[in-house]
């Protein structure tokens, strides 16, 4: 485990540069391995046809001194061929006695007595032979060691390869500079990113950037835009929560005192019920910071369940039943036991929370609030409807605005439940309008939800 870490460490301390240069670098050697691989099979061929042209002339040579006394033919007399030349060897047979041959040719033939070229083995060593013969009869056979032929190729790889292997360091460095040119604008930018305070969220600004880092940096800014967002919700939330909290804690703390200085039971009394009231307004408030706040981070989820819309309906209800008999206010749902639908239930349960708790707080005793939901093609409708005080027509876009308190409403809400609503709305897709309430007077609320799928039996 500890040589694992250890060589993680190590892959993440690894250079790009490097990495690089060493790619590149093994690129061009491989490529020049087999360029030399090929360019000696090349040489090879083209010098095997050289020498074997070199072999061929100088037994043409021998042919046309054959015609002469054996004794007179002088081998000085053949063509210079440099240290080609002095690797030859030459013999001229006349009637199987071998006459005129060089110092380095064996007493025996060099090869068979047959016209042309042949590869043999004589005393050990392997030839490279040519055989030919006179219009007197003589065979003259002209012969060159194969270990020669290897020994002009070894050579001739030598002195391609040395250069190249001294070009490979010069190389290397050049790469390694370029690389470093290339990559500046890489540094600069992690200068820049490296000298900005914690909370500065402004794009970075890199006119000279390359196509290649163009990306990096636009989805770097994006980050930025999107961490300043969320600075910004923090902060909003923040100033939000600081400033509406003010009120209901300013309200608990009166009724304390109130019970605290209290001349009898039934004024303590009053005044504790104040002060319960003002913590259950203020969790409900806190509650509704908080979920607006998390609507705007994005982190609720927005999961798609196939779910009974009676049974969310009912679930959201049984949290107000002791408030709805206490207003004794007259509920009535308009949902088919069969009515499902494709949406995340809590969403939809925190749309109905907020709109069935405003009716309540807002139309006081015996208020009238009908549910109703249908579907549609692939559409299911969700209304909730009271006969309260409502919203005029004028004023119902600015009610669905975070913290705006309309004058109508004097049972001190903080102002977000339509505004929760709304975000919910856009979460999932749905459409979301206001109108009047029951037979024209209070509010109606109703949700255009789409569905993915065709309608589904329970």
């Amino acid at each position: 485990m500890k040589a694992a870490a250890n060589a993680s460490g190590h892959d993440r301390d690894f250079s790009l540069r490097t990495r690089l240069l060493v790619a590149m670098l093994s690129i061009v050697a491989v490529v020049w391995l087999l360029s030399a691989f090929a360019s000696y099979a090349q040489a090879r061929r083209e010098l095997g046809e050289l020498l074997d042209a070199h072999l061929a002339t100088s037994a043409a040579l021998l042919v046309a001194q054959a015609s002469e006394e054996l004794e007179e033919i002088e081998l000085e007399h053949l063509p210079d061929l440099g240290d080609a030349h002095q690797r030859l060897a030459l013999q001229v047979w006349n009637e199987g006695r071998l006459g005129v041959h060089s110092a380095n040719a064996p007493n025996t033939p060099l090869a068979p007595f047959r016209h042309g070229f042949a590869d043999v083995t004589a005393a050990g060593t392997a030839w490279r032979v040519y055989s030919t013969r006179s219009r007197e009869g003589d065979w003259v056979q002209v012969g060159e060691p194969v270990s020669a032929r290897t020994d002009i190729l070894r050579e001739a790889l030598a002195r391609q390869a040395w250069p190249m292997l001294l070009a490979l360091p010069l190389l290397g460095v050049g790469i390694w500079f370029v690389l470093g040119r290339g990559l500046s604008p890489l540094q600069r930018m992690a200068q820049t990113v490296g000298m900005r305070a914690p909370l500065d969220t402004t794009p970075i600004v890199a006119d000279d950037a390359p196509r290649e880092i163009r990306p990096l940096l636009d989805r770097l800014n994006a980050l930025f835009v999107r961490t300043g967002a969320s600075i910004a919700r923090e902060h909003r939330f923040i100033g939000d929560a600081s400033h509406e909290l003010r009120t209901p804690v300013a309200a608990i703390r009166a009724q304390a005192q109130v019970a605290q200085g209290a001349r009898d039971d039934a004024e303590r009394q009053r005044a504790l019920v104040g002060v319960i009231a003002g913590c259950d307004r203020m969790t409900a408030l806190t509650g509704q910071l908080l979920t607006l706040s998390r609507l705007e981070a994005g982190v609720l989820s927005t999961a798609t369940a196939n779910a009974s819309m009676r049974d969310i309906v009912q679930d959201t209800l049984a949290e107000f039943a002791p408030l709805a008999r206490r207003q004794q206010a007259r509920i009535s749902l308009q949902i088919a036991d069969d009515l499902r639908v494709d949406s995340d239930p809590l969403l939809l349960q925190i749309v109905l929370r907020n709109l069935v708790g405003n009716a309540l707080q807002y139309g006081g005793e015996g208020v009238r609030i009908q549910l109703a939901a249908s579907r549609l093609d692939n559409v299911v409708s969700l209304s909730v409807c009271d006969d309260g005080p409502g919203i005029a027509a004028e004023d119902r876009t600015r009610a669905l605005q975070r913290f705006d308190r309309l004058e109508t409403h004097a049972a001190g809400g903080a102002g977000l439940g339509l505004a929760i609503v709304e975000r919910i709305a856009d979460a999932i897709g749905a459409q979301l309008s206001l109108s009047d309430g029951l037979d024209g007077a209070g509010l109606g609320v109703h949700l255009r939800i789409p569905q993915r799928h065709a309608s589904r039996p329970a």
